[in-house]
């Protein structure tokens, strides 16, 4: 899907976003709704290709508690504005008007019913009903500053040249590269003399360097409902255990709040006191090993594990001291580990920083520095957690900026 430009001459554009993904288009709809002519360029041969693989393909686009604190930012402030003026009951209401069929999954996560595609023609409908034009397959060579009446920026490209008065960047970041994704709108923020904060993999798998956080890997395909906590903050959902490390939805949103360094500390049974457990099964006359009781509790390839590791007795319930026993529950409610790293960008959802939103106009998306040049979505320093937030961010964002670019 492209459009095709008959003249070689340069061509002139009130609004030019670079990146047809979800915060693009969403520019792009409201900028085209107040008569603004908008062009939308993209590398890519296919229109949000992030929105089609998410959420297993059936797009996780919003949650209906996305809010402030969902999000990591330097600037937990920044968000607000653009949040509050466009909630998610407002995409909502779009995704109704499209006739698209959704359902909560969890924890105000919401999902297609049938597929990511559908969010996706949406936002093309939405798009060409507004009057906005789509350029695809288009690598971008450069962009320079001009003074021009009527515009500020020029863009050169593969199929041509293009001037506009509005810039607006929603290029996303450095996660999932088969996908396309690149670091090009860092670049850019650099060349106007942006700052940025500093990038990390987030949303993303744990990987380990030391022996016990290696031999994770006799656990792949294992899932445990936990709590983890990191640097303060608590999850509670689901691990994962993979052949790189670990994994499932507690975890990756713990590496959102994770720097190199940090440890991670697991609840294994969030929901039970289990030394009191151990002492009422002891008390019930119970003659097991420790391994198989708690392999009522968890399942039994991991109680083995961490038994051969962390409680070795082989004797029966009665003959364990209650210190030994004290002390190995409180393993298992603060089961300590340190992740070398995450698994990389290769997987990860999102990119932790970005452009400095110090840089923004938190109203309108719009550079401090540069007049006309906006950036949106996953390239700004905001980054929400697993389940649909940072959808919702791309949304909001994109909604601002096209309010006034």
């Amino acid at each position: 899907m492209s459009t095709s430009m008959d003249s070689p001459k340069t061509q002139r554009f009130d609004v030019i976003i670079i990146g047809a993904g979800g915060a693009g288009m969403m520019c792009a709809i409201h900028a085209a709704k107040r008569g603004r002519s908008v062009l939308l360029l993209d590398h890519a041969k296919k229109l949000g290709g992030k929105i089609l693989i998410s959420g297993g393909g059936r797009c996780n686009f919003t949650n209906l508690t996305a809010g402030p604190l969902n999000y990591v930012s330097k600037n937990p402030h920044f968000c607000k504005s653009a949040l509050s003026r466009y909630p998610a009951e407002s995409f909502i209401d779009m995704v109704r008007d499209h006739g698209i069929a959704f359902h909560e999954k969890k924890l105000g996560q919401l999902f297609c019913d049938r597929s990511a595609q559908e969010i996706v023609d949406m936002l093309k409908a939405e798009c060409d009903q507004a009057g906005a034009q789509f350029l695809l397959d288009c690598p971008i060579q450069s962009v320079a500053a001009i003074d021009r009446e009527g515009a500020r920026y020029q863009i050169e490209t593969r199929l041509g040249s293009f001037i506009c008065e509005s810039l607006v960047i929603a290029t996303g970041g450095l996660s999932i590269p088969k996908i396309g994704a690149t670091g090009w709108g860092y670049e850019l923020a650099q060349q106007f003399g942006l700052k940025l904060v500093p990038r990390a993999a987030a949303l993303d798998g744990f990987v380990f360097a030391d022996e016990e956080g290696r031999s994770l890997a006799s656990l792949a395909g294992l899932s445990i409902d936990c709590k983890i906590t990191c640097n303060d903050r608590v999850f509670r959902e689901n691990i994962l255990f993979t052949h790189s490390g670990l994994s499932g939805p507690a975890a990756l949103q713990s590496s959102l709040h994770w720097y190199p360094g940090d440890g991670i500390t697991i609840d294994l049974l969030p929901e039970l006191d289990c030394f009191s457990w151990f002492l009422k099964k002891k008390k019930e006359g119970s003659r097991a090993l420790v391994r198989n009781l708690l392999a009522e509790l968890l399942p039994s390839r991991f109680s083995d594990w961490i038994c051969e590791r962390h409680f070795r007795s082989e004797l029966p319930l009665p003959q364990v001291s209650e210190r030994a026993l004290e002390e190995f529950c409180h393993l298992l409610k603060a089961w300590k580990l340190s992740p070398s790293g995450t698994v990389g960008y290769s997987k990860a959802e999102v990119t932790r920083g970005g452009v400095d939103t110090d840089e923004l106009s938190s109203k309108t998306m719009e550079s401090k520095k540069a007049p006309g040049l906006y950036f949106i979505g996953e390239v700004v320093d905001v980054t929400g957690w697993l389940g649909g937030y940072n959808f919702q961010w791309a949304w909001a964002s994109g909604w601002a900026a096209g309010q006034v670019a």
